[in-house]
């Protein structure tokens, strides 16, 4: 076997740890930001949407340098593996480079053609955390890509030590900008950026050390390699646009969203965080996927592919029940924390409530899932499915059941549970027909 329990213990329990560190970041932003007003909330909330949007077309060039390192490792290829790596970085570091600068250029008009209802204090705070987040973008782009390397040969201690500094640095800086400072939203976003940046510096360091069988030769010279880069994008391509689509879509029924007025956005903003507590463990299971079906597939053994794919399912199902009864019964005394009104606080939990209920069920065949079939290079199935379920049940539904039943933010989560349980039935039915297989990219 190419995994024993050991092996997959030292995958996984790291990439759990470095979830719940990211996500915990993400509600220690929320809170510390919500002492500043609801309007802040709301800003940080609808820039956010978008910058998960970009960072997630990182995170998919970061899959598909990862499937194709993993599959050359299974095949013991570890100079083919260590040269993609290093073109992964390349057209990682050239496209989050192109998408800081336009987002700086047309920041203004970006906020205001998407949320342009919004209230003046809210468009203000948004344009302010707009700006200096689209400066991360390539800290975090380059952080990704080197943490999706260190995966691909089972070591995500590294990427967990490294959200670990990043995260703690984020929490410090945050609190210092701002209760002491008084920096506001500025203060947020400012301590998000050299987080990130300091981050990116110390992977990009440690992917020098030869002691791995992933490395980077050297920082100094670079050359296209098409072919390489093919192999990264043919898996890279289809899942940006899939992960685009999505956050297309979230973004699209953000504003939707903000036509219910500031209670709705800010419930959603502390609902769609917390919820993602409840999928910590799925998201962490997700990322070991590609990893051991990516070298299953790399060594041409399908019988390994589907008993792991088997086993990581079992462990994903039952670790989140477990998480998701402990958080429901938590969530009370967690929204106490937030200084939002009454009834904001009883939408969110309404959100969370029912959030946890269908993600026990459903969210990890729809997410966890796809994940195994993109590491056997069937990306392009993964992105049909994801973008036509996004764009007919959760987009065109949202309008449906919020707008026209009049549910309001409620309709809205509703509409994106029919949208999980479709990618569902289409992603089962794809494994059990066989026609993820014999798919090898290298």
């Amino acid at each position: 076997m190419l995994f024993s329990n050991k092996d997959l213990k030292k995958l996984i329990i790291p990439l759990i740890i470095e979830q719940l560190l990211a996500i915990t970041v993400g509600f220690a932003d929320t809170l510390m930001v919500s002492t500043v007003g609801e309007m802040a909330v709301s800003a940080v909330s609808l820039v956010d949407t978008i910058n998960i949007l970009l960072i997630n077309v990182f995170a998919a060039l970061g899959t598909g340098g990862a499937v194709v390192a993993a599959q050359f490792i299974g095949q013991g290829s570890f100079d083919k593996a260590r040269y993609s790596a290093k073109q992964l970085l390349l057209i990682t570091a050239l496209l989050s480079v192109a998408l800081m600068l336009l987002v700086i250029m047309f920041n203004t008009s970006l906020l205001h053609m998407i949320f342009g209802t919004v209230e003046k204090e809210v468009m203000s705070n948004a344009e302010t955390y707009f700006f200096y987040s689209a400066i991360s973008y390539p800290f975090i782009a380059l952080y990704n890509s080197g943490a999706a390397l260190f995966r691909a040969v089972g070591n995500s201690k590294i990427s967990m030590i490294n959200s670990a500094i990043m995260n703690v640095i984020n929490i410090v800086l945050n609190a210092i900008f701002i209760f002491a400072f008084h920096w506001g939203v500025f203060g947020a976003v400012l301590a998000t950026l050299i987080a990130r940046a300091i981050a990116c510096i110390v992977i990009l360091v440690m992917l020098r050390r030869k002691n791995s069988e992933l490395y980077i030769e050297d920082y100094h010279h670079w050359k296209f390699d098409f072919n390489y880069i093919k192999k990264i994008l043919t898996i890279g391509i289809p899942s940006g646009l899939e992960n685009g689509m999505f956050q297309l879509g979230k973004i699209l029924v953000q504003g939707l969203v903000a036509t219910f007025g500031t209670y709705s956005i800010a419930a959603n903003a502390v609902s769609s965080n917390l919820s993602q507590m409840q999928i910590i463990p799925g998201t962490a299971l997700g990322l070991a996927m590609v990893t051991v079906v990516g070298q299953c597939v790399g060594a041409n053994d399908y019988k390994q592919a589907k008993y792991y794919i088997k086993k990581i399912m079992k462990i994903t199902y039952l670790s989140m029940f477990v998480l998701i009864v402990i958080l429901l019964f938590a969530t009370p005394t967690i929204l106490t924390f937030y200084s939002l009104s009454k009834e904001t606080i009883d939408l969110a939990y309404q959100c969370i409530f029912f959030h946890g209920i269908v993600a026990a069920l459903f969210w990890p065949a729809a997410f966890t899932f796809p994940n195994a079939l993109r590491a056997a290079n069937d990306a392009k199935y993964t992105m049909i499915v994801s973008a036509t379920s996004m764009l007919t049940f959760r987009l065109l539904l949202s309008y449906v059941i919020a707008e026209i039943m009049g549910l309001g933010l409620l309709g809205v989560w509703i509409a994106m549970f029919i949208d999980w349980i479709v990618r569902t039935i289409l992603f089962v039915w794809r494994y059990f027909s066989g026609k993820w297989m014999n798919r090898q990219l290298v």
